[in-house]
């Protein structure tokens, strides 16, 4: 917690709300900066996030108090005040503050316009704190995410009586979910790394080689369908399982082929609603005209080839989950109709005039940078905000190298019975080599690969064919570690451990999982010749 100089008075509540828009854009701004956000940072971003709040409305100090879930306990985790006048602090404020507390937990929002005259004979220690530090005015929000009151948003006035207006009351209550999120990320960020490490010592003892086993393909938190053990990815497992019991909406960020659906559908599974219909809805393949049908439905009659009554995908989503994959490319006249779901659970199928009312939960990922595209105009601020109540980001491959070998054996496992394999090893420079590229194309491409060296395999050893490094894009540039210098390496070895014996007895073709004829025309490709010939 700090302390600032003192900033711009200019903005009084009239003004506040003769510019609404200025308010909203300040709102997208903040939220935009706590998504990817670092646990380290958390603390000095909301404090910095803080001191915004307080210009804008005009306010001296404001405190975010954490409500502990093993406990109830309160305290304040975050408070910034302007110079003249001390952050708040409190470790156990139902202890300090016991009237106070009593009101603010209750759930409503709580204004004390005129201190201390506002307060009854029995707050004796909030009138010792009004009188030691000067506060005129106190407007509190109490802060519940997924239905779980997680904490309190309070403003504080010393120079003048100020309230917060109604109108601003709900906005603000979504950067203090904001600020809970954050918070409670950081809390089990922290656990994890702290299981982690303590996993790395057990590893440690145990003198754990670096062995790939089919067997370790599946991770904790039983995400059968997701699949690797990095840090990376178990902070997006760990979030993914705190927001999946909850109603809140959830925006999954990150590149292509990162697997941005396949959370969302762990997270619909492991909700209350996963009875009910999973629907995904992917914003970029629908053509644009009938994106409105697509997802709202139409009336018969209600544009040329309407001929029957359609219903739209929020319909056969009710009651369960909505997954609007690439959001990002959501056209500008349909994204207010969105926000008014996300409001209301109402809108109207194309040609009616009716209105439908449905209970979905909004999942939404992209690959767009949605904070630049707000600022280009080409996204809704109110819209973003509301999306990103709960963002999730997803690590790209090469984030998570460590996760390459789990993944090629899972899907191996899951593609050789098909194609009518049986792989049994893969050799150490071909996972190399695969655990070495950058992944543009991320699971994606990996899934590809391993599925092209599974048809160009004869043998029991996965035979991964160079032709893909050299062409994909962004490859390797080093000579030394390309596959194709990786295989030589790995084939000369084994001649020379099979002494050069092609055919017959203890040969290297029979070793690599090859036939005589495919390993002669690897030697010929690679330029491999026994010596003395």
């Amino acid at each position: 917690m700090r302390t600032a100089a003192e900033g711009s008075t200019q903005t009084p509540d009239d003004q506040v709300l003769t510019d609404p828009l200025a308010f909203e854009r300040l709102l997208a701004d903040l939220s935009a900066t706590f998504i990817n956000l670092p646990t380290e940072d958390v603390q000095a971003r909301i404090e910095a996030a803080m001191a915004r709040l307080v210009d804008f409305l005009g306010f001296d100090r404001t405190t975010f108090l954490e409500v502990r879930q093993t406990d109830g306990r309160v305290r304040a985790v975050a408070s910034w005040a302007r110079s003249d006048i001390p952050v708040f602090q409190s470790e156990d404020f139902a202890r300090d503050y016991p009237w106070l507390s009593a009101r603010m937990q209750s759930g409503q929002v709580l204004s004390l316009a005129r201190l201390p005259d506002d307060l009854p004979a029995e707050a004796v220690a909030e009138r010792r704190h009004c009188e030691d530090v000067g506060v005129k005015s106190i407007s509190t929000i109490p802060i519940s995410v997924g239905g779980v009151f997680r904490g309190i948003m309070s403003f504080a006035a010393t120079r003048a009586h100020r309230t917060l207006p109604d109108e601003l009351t709900r906005r603000i209550r979504l950067i203090g979910e904001v600020f809970a999120n954050a918070i409670v990320r950081a809390r089990s960020e922290e656990k994890l790394l702290q299981a982690l490490a303590e996993i790395q010592e057990l590893k440690d003892r145990l003198h754990a080689e670096n062995v790939f086993l089919r067997e370790e393909v599946k991770v904790s938190h039983d995400f059968e369908e997701i699949v690797g053990s990095s840090v990376a990815l178990r902070r997006v497992l760990v979030q993914a399982e705190q927001v999946a019991p909850a109603d809140s909406t959830v925006l999954i960020t990150g590149e292509t082929g990162t697997g941005k659906e396949v959370i969302a559908r762990a997270i619909h599974k492991r909700s209350t609603r996963r009875e009910q219909p999973f629907v995904a809805v992917n914003c970029s393949a629908l053509p644009a005209g009938l994106i409105e049908s697509e997802l709202f439905g139409h009336e018969r009659g209600a544009f040329t080839g309407a001929v029957t009554r359609k219903i739209g995908r929020f319909e056969v989503a009710d009651g369960g989950t909505i997954f609007l994959d690439e959001i990002g490319e959501l056209a500008p006249d349909l994204q207010p109709k969105l926000l008014r779901v996300l409001q209301s659970g109402e809108f109207e199928r194309v040609g009616a005039a009716r209105t439908t009312k449905v209970v979905v939960r909004i999942i939404a990922a992209t690959n767009r940078d949605l904070p630049a595209a707000v600022a280009q105009g080409q996204f809704r601020a109110d819209l973003y905000y509301r999306l990103g109540v709960f963002p999730i980001h997803m690590p790209a491959l090469r984030e998570r190298r460590e996760d390459v070998p789990l993944l090629a054996w899972f899907f191996i496992t899951r593609k050789q019975s098909k194609l009518r394999k049986r792989i049994e090893t893969i050799p150490q420079p071909a996972m190399n080599a695969l655990t070495s590229y950058p992944w543009p194309g991320n699971v994606r491409e990996l899934e590809n690969v391993i599925e092209r060296a599974l048809i160009l395999s004869a043998g029991p050893t996965l035979y991964v064919d160079e032709l893909w490094a050299r062409g994909a894009p962004h490859a390797p540039a080093d000579e030394s570690n390309s596959l194709a210098s990786l295989e030589r390496s790995h084939i000369l070895a084994v001649l020379r451990a099979c002494e050069w014996r092609v055919n017959g007895a203890g040969n290297a073709a029979a070793r690599l999982g090859l036939n005589p004829s495919t390993l002669r025309f690897r030697m010929k490709k690679l330029a491999i010749e026994r010596p003395g010939t």
